[in-house]
């Protein structure tokens, strides 16, 4: 595994900007924002989260990204990896499978 260290603010090309404290694992999504104190969640309409040539479905998906759909606001949960993985709303009322 790679490693790399850094101090101070940290800006990355996908979007992550912030001060980074301790060791850090794996992927970072999402916006976080270390002095507001805030996560950033990905967002799309209830059409883009439905439509498996979206973007939401096929760039960094895996089993449990969370996505807000700002259509019917509400936060859907991914339940695999796969453009056709099933969102499942964070209550589990409903779900959208991709196509």
């Amino acid at each position: 595994m790679a490693s790399t260290t850094f101090s101070g603010p940290v800006t990355s090309t996908n979007g992550f900007i912030g001060a980074v404290t301790g060791n850090v694992t794996g992927t970072v999504t999402g916006n976080v924002d270390s002095t507001a104190g805030y996560i950033q969640i990905r967002t799309a309409t209830s059409v883009q989260i439905a439509a498996a040539s979206n973007a939401v479905n096929t760039v960094g998906k895996a089993a449990g990204t969370i996505v807000f759909d700002t259509t019917l606001s509400t936060l859907k949960i991914a339940t695999g990896a796969t453009a056709t993985s099933t969102w499942v709303n964070a209550d589990g009322t409903t779900a959208v499978t991709p196509s």
